[in-house]
């Protein structure tokens, strides 16, 4: 992977963050915001290549966040753009994290996982056993919402690929995950999550593997993610990941 690879990525994260989104330019940034939740995952802004955001660009950003009691906050690999960041932290923006950017390879595997099977939803049932997993998995608040499965399927119907980890016996669901709508040959691997119950088993591995292998087999040539720790970026390199570079997460903790 070289730098055209970064920008090649950077630009597929501009058409797939806005995608069911508002969103708004603002100076050289693209601010997204979700209308159905304040999930800081949801509503980010990306820079434009080589940006040189002024301060009042940056004010401008916090007030369109502050204005939709949105937190105001980036997501963006920063090599691209490597002037925003200190432009940020001038403003009080804090460090959130710099999570691995890998890229699928080829190779890794498929674990078997005893009991487990791996399907792509398609019922209602399915559906909604997929969200439900992704919504205990990262921490929500209360029942699944109904927006979180009409968002799994929107996904299925625009092209991108679902996967439902589910007890082979009773279809008790385990975990799940997806694969972004390709663009420009690219998709991005997201939202992988295995109950408490079924962790430590191997299914995260058997799912990002088989996530990466269909999205490749459509001719996608360019399967990504970002990983959340060091034990998650093991875990995808088993899948057959590799890490080429970071992405920045980076907010206005006090706005």
């Amino acid at each position: 992977m070289n730098a055209a690879d970064l920008h090649h990525i950077q630009s597929y994260l501009r058409i797939a963050a806005p995608r069911w989104r508002d969103h708004l330019r603002i100076g050289p940034f693209l601010a997204t915001f979700s209308r159905e939740t304040d999930n800081r995952y949801l509503n980010y802004a990306i820079p434009d290549d080589d940006a040189q955001p002024s301060r009042a660009d940056v004010a401008a950003l916090v007030a369109a966040y502050r204005e939709r009691n949105r937190l105001p906050r980036l997501e963006y690999i920063p090599s691209i753009a490597p002037a925003v960041e200190a432009e940020l932290l001038a403003a009080g923006f804090s460090l959130e994290a710099r999570t691995p950017l890998m890229v699928y390879s080829g190779g890794g595997e498929t674990p078997a996982v005893a009991g487990i099977e791996l399907v792509a939803p398609a019922s209602e049932d399915e559906f909604v056993g997929a969200a439900t997993v992704q919504w205990e998995a990262y921490e929500e608040a209360g029942p699944v919402a109904q927006r979180a499965v009409d968002s799994l399927r929107r996904t299925v119907a625009a092209g991108g690929i679902v996967v439902l980890a589910r007890h082979a016996a009773t279809c008790e669901p385990a975990g799940a995950g997806a694969c972004t709508p390709p663009g420009g040959g690219a998709s991005e691997l997201t939202s992988i999550g295995v109950r408490e119950l079924y962790r430590r088993r191997g299914i995260a591995q058997a799912m990002t593997h088989w996530l990466a292998t269909r999205m490749a087999a459509r001719g996608v040539d360019c399967v990504f993610l970002m990983a959340d720790s060091e034990r998650e970026e093991r875990i995808y390199a088993r899948a057959g990941f590799e890490t080429i570079s970071d992405v920045l997460h980076i907010s206005l903790m006090n706005a």
